[in-house]
């Protein structure tokens, strides 16, 4: 990727976010909470302990200590149950999947962490090591910002005349490309580009929501232009060098498959029904707290008021914010709904 970047470092208490900017748009979102077990995090480095192997799964289960893991393993490999090894995290957990490890070497001792996983600002500084680090007021806006767009459903990309969607199931990741032909340009030539551009922005926000396996795009228009749609796919997804891409069907369906690396984005901030967790909820507050506080340092007192349960969450953050900060339990107040005040 190349263009214009910009890199955004927020370090809110309780939780670490970075956000990458390129060319005006949002490609990365990255999270680290205080509260995650530091073994399951990517780049990890442990003492894992074999805890069964299971020949079925061509794999065995490992006890990392504060994490469970999963070692994938070939049919040469010869494992056994108490074995200790050096391992590393490749995936981060998942929708009732535990991290997946790769195999360093031979280890002793008990299950332990020997090295954490890179920091955001490290990440940050890998993924664009040429760009400043931007922090304060701009970088809780633009982590904010990236997380609207992440967890929005349909994105409309109007200078194309693109309509995009994408979803993620159980089984695969379904984009749609719709296209909304303008008058006067050639319809075949219209397909193409909106494909471009659709393709373009799904690699952008699969990767900004952090997704993996098998991905299923329909395009717009049939598959008699299969050839330019393939190279526009792979020229979407060229970041990615471990996407493998399958061909493009006479109906218009292009697979390809992506690695898993991160924890899905909506499994971070969200429960089963799609709305914030509590943990969600109260780290956000602490945000809008910190941001007030930033941006206001003349009012003595910036108070949070909010529902119960998350004032008991949110005083031991905000706690670290300074005296200025101040929460208040509201019986009344709604969940999710807490007010920054002035006292």
């Amino acid at each position: 990727m190349s263009g214009a970047v910009e890199v955004f470092l927020d370090e809110t208490p309780g939780e670490t976010r970075g956000a990458i900017l390129r060319d005006g748009r949002y490609t990365h979102l990255l999270i680290q909470r205080d509260d995650d077990p530091a073994q399951a995090r990517l780049g990890a480095r442990s003492i894992g302990r074999i805890a069964e192997v299971n020949p079925g799964l061509r794999g065995a289960f490992v006890d990392l200590g504060d994490a469970p893991a999963f070692l994938p393993f070939n049919r040469n490999d010869r494992l056994s149950q108490g074995q200790r090894l050096e391992v590393v995290v490749t995936a981060e957990p998942r929708a009732a999947k535990c991290a997946v490890v790769r195999r360093l070497g031979p280890g002793e001792g008990a299950p332990r962490l020997l090295e954490a996983a890179p920091t955001v600002a490290e990440q940050l500084r890998m993924l664009a090591p040429d760009a400043e680090l931007i922090t304060g007021l701009a970088a809780v806006d633009a982590v904010m910002e990236a997380e609207e767009e992440a967890l929005a459903g349909t994105h409309v990309f109007s200078a194309h005349g693109v309509d995009l969607s994408l979803e993620r199931t159980r089984a695969l990741v379904a984009v749609d490309i719709d296209h909304a032909p303008r008058p006067g340009r050639d319809a075949k030539q219209g397909r193409a580009a909106a494909n471009r551009e659709g393709l373009k922005q799904a690699a952008r926000l699969i990767g900004l929501r952090r997704w993996g396996g098998l991905v299923v795009v329909d395009l717009a228009g049939d598959g008699q232009d299969a050839e330019a749609q393939a190279k526009a796919a792979r020229a979407a997804f060229a970041h990615e060098r471990q996407a493998v891409f399958g061909s493009v069907s006479r109906f218009g369906l292009l697979e390809l498959s992506l690695p898993w690396r991160r924890t899905p984005l909506e499994e971070v901030l969200l429960d089963a029904d799609g709305r914030p967790t509590l943990q969600t909820r109260t780290l956000s507050l602490v945000r809008r707290l910190r941001r007030h506080m930033m941006s206001d340092t003349a009012t003595p007192r910036i108070v949070v008021r909010c529902a119960p349960d998350e004032a008991a969450l949110v005083a031991p953050l905000a706690s670290r914010l300074g005296p200025r900060a101040l929460v208040l339990a509201d019986v009344a107040a709604p969940a999710g709904r807490g007010r920054i005040e002035e006292s």
